[in-house]
């Protein structure tokens, strides 16, 4: 077991690394990749700014706390687009090019081959950087100062939160298997999971609802949030439980798609 692990680690580094350096040839197209995405949380951090400077609080939240749940939210995302960007190939191409196939005559797991492709993903980095950086200003602001479990709790609660990102993720590529291409319905996941970087008690009790137990992206931040802003354990218990039935959803539906995948022509 320690061997296969520590020989996934050295594949995970190495393809990375060419994937790092295929990146490096499209220079102009990485540099509007990253700017697009700055723009993009500039943009939201700004709104964030307008609308606090017409109401002092919202819903019982204030500006730097929100700041704080916008920043910690780019960090699990971050982390999963660090090393899962891959997946959105296969709910765009790869079955409808009747390109997945050469992932199942590697010597490694399909998974693990489908996603090295693209680990180290440079955009991963970025966003991980910026909300570090918002997480830091606004709790300095907020005088925030966490127990020794909250700063022992933090790390997993972004890699829970990531963790749920990729089996999201997952769930919507598999179905590509299927349907032949499943680009939509990822995008349509991304965009709902767009909601996770504000509070939820802003949004209808449906919606809430859906975010929490249906694509449970509130656990990726607003939970997370709530217990290292204010102590509170009260949801934040379920987060582990919650995680591991997101990933046990996405593997299984995967591993069925594996099993009905058959070549298109192209």
């Amino acid at each position: 077991m320690t061997g296969t692990v520590w020989r996934h680690v050295r594949l995970a580094f190495f393809l990375g690394g060419v994937g790092l350096h295929r990146l490096s040839m499209y220079r102009v197209d990485f540099a509007l990749g990253a700017g697009a995405f700055l723009v993009r949380v500039g943009l939201q951090t700004a709104v964030v700014g307008l609308v606090f400077r017409q109401v002092p609080a919202v819903d019982g939240w204030t500006y730097h706390e929100v700041l704080f749940l916008l920043g910690f939210s780019l960090l699990p995302r971050g982390l999963d687009h660090l090393f899962t960007d891959q997946l959105w190939e296969l709910g765009r191409k790869l079955v409808q090019r009747g390109e997945f196939y050469r992932y199942l005559i590697r010597p490694v797991n399909p998974l693990f081959s489908l996603l090295s492709e693209r680990f180290f993903h440079p955009d991963g980095l970025g966003e991980l950087a910026v909300g570090a950086v918002l997480v830091g200003w606004s709790g300095s602001a907020l005088g925030l100062h966490l127990t020794p479990v909250q700063w022992l709790a933090a790390p997993f609660l972004v890699l829970c939160g990531a963790l749920i990102h990729t089996s999201v993720k997952l769930l919507f590529a598999s179905l590509s298997f299927w349907t032949v291409t499943s680009l939509p319905s990822m995008y349509a996941a991304n965009q709902v999971s767009e909601f996770a970087a504000y509070p939820l008690d802003i949004y209808h009790p449906s919606l809430r609802a859906v975010l929490t137990w249906v694509l449970p992206f509130a656990f990726t931040s607003y939970v997370p949030c709530g217990y290292l802003l204010t102590g509170a354990t009260g949801r934040v218990v379920w987060l582990p439980l919650v995680t591991a039935g997101a990933l046990a959803v996405a593997l299984a539906v995967w591993r069925r798609g594996i099993n009905a995948y058959e070549m298109t022509g192209s």
